[in-house]
């Protein structure tokens, strides 16, 4: 289905950074990040999480390295994750030293922490040896001293200013290969900056609301301030910061940008909030649809309506919909045409069976393979 035009969102032309062999910025897709949350210098546990944000969908992996420990081991890190790692370095540059020979694919870092400008010009020494990028995140909950003087309190204004003084810093020495970031917990105060940041700078932007709080507030949090950014056009990766687990992350950052039409990734599900007319369990069918479509990374959708009254219409717009019918027996549709029924006690193991069978003929038809006989 083509865009409309007043879905058309005009992004935002920022230069192009690599991470890694991740294309950030320029026409590249936006890019979904987490971090983990296990002791680094664990490196099985935390090669353990990476792999499970890897098979979430993650683009991009935060490791934070506070300690000798755990840049120690970052280079086992590096080697076994599949998508680039970024060291998450604070104060101390000798770690953002220790974690570019690592094998890090970029640091993230505040030039204004780690010292004396011969400190900030050996780190970039160090990234340009290593090919790594540069993330610099200003947050608003750690604003340099001068500038809460200069302000009063943590504003667009000081967060901007913070990431302009930063980024000279990097140019001063000659490196552009960096990213920057102007998070706060405040909503309206990080859509202000970055909006206000985009227009004064062409490198790529990090996109979050930080400590954005639990699942479900941070979900929503995150989702109308990223999502507000990204329909401005602004925005080339994302982190969507919860008090969950990593791989929650990711799952709502792809939620966010299926949403926006920007990227699609798995099963897009439409349902409805059900009420007394529905011919089946609309909430738990969906929740186990989403356990058990998790795997589909071909972009598709699903609608999962409990009764006639929208059910066609939103199956017409959809590769596979079903609606609730009587005495338990649905009615299942096929690119939007009526096709069969199923019976009640069959449908969510039908229902999967339908959309991966979908899913690898989309993916045959891609790759232009040749399709297998029924």
């Amino acid at each position: 289905m083509s865009i409309r035009p007043w879905r058309d969102i005009h992004r935002r032309q920022s230069r192009q950074i690599m991470v890694g062999n991740v294309p950030v910025g320029g026409d590249a897709p936006v890019t979904v990040q987490t971090m983990t949350n296990t002791d680094t210098s664990d490196a099985v546990a935390t090669i353990d999480q990476i792999r499970r944000c890897e098979e979430a969908g993650a683009d991009i992996i935060r490791v934070s390295c506070p300690d000798v420990p755990s840049t120690a081991a970052l280079r086992q890190i590096t080697r076994a994750a599949r998508v680039p790692i970024v060291a998450d370095i604070h104060f101390h540059y000798k770690r953002a030293l220790e974690a570019a020979d690592a094998g890090a694919a970029c640091l993230r870092i505040n030039p204004g922490n780690i010292g004396s400008n011969e400190r900030v010009a050996e780190v970039v020494r160090a990234a340009k040896a290593n090919g790594c990028a540069i993330r610099i995140g200003v947050n608003g909950g750690s604003l340099e001293k001068h500038l809460l003087e200069k302000y009063g309190e943590p504003c667009p204004d000081a967060l901007v200013e913070s990431a302009m003084d930063h980024i000279k810093l990097l140019q001063d020495h000659d490196f552009h290969e960096f990213k920057v970031a102007v998070k706060a917990s405040d909503l309206f105060m990080a859509v202000a900056a970055y909006q206000q940041l985009a227009e004064m700078v062409d490198c790529p932007l990090h996109l979050g609301i930080t400590e954005a709080g639990g699942f479900v507030g941070g979900t929503v949090k995150s989702s109308i301030g990223i999502g507000s950014l990204l329909w401005f056009g602004i925005g080339d990766t994302i982190r969507v910061s919860l008090s969950a687990e990593p791989e929650e992350e990711i799952r709502v950052g792809f939620e966010i940008l299926k949403a926006l039409g920007i990227r699609n990734r798995g099963v897009r599900v439409v349902s409805c909030p059900s009420c007394a007319r529905q011919g089946f369990d609309v909430i738990r069918t969906v929740q186990a649809l989403e356990e058990r479509l998790q795997h589909i990374r071909t972009p598709m959708s699903l609608s999962v309506l409990g009764c006639v009254v929208n059910g066609p219409g939103e199956a017409r717009e959809t590769d596979i919909g079903i609606t609730g019918g009587g005495n338990g027996r649905h009615m299942v549709y096929l690119s939007g045409v009526t096709d069969h029924h199923v019976q009640d006690p069959d449908m969510i193991e039908h229902i999967v069976r339908l959309v991966e069978a979908k899913a690898a003929e989309i993916d045959a038809a891609s790759a232009g393979m040749p399709q297998a006989a029924e």
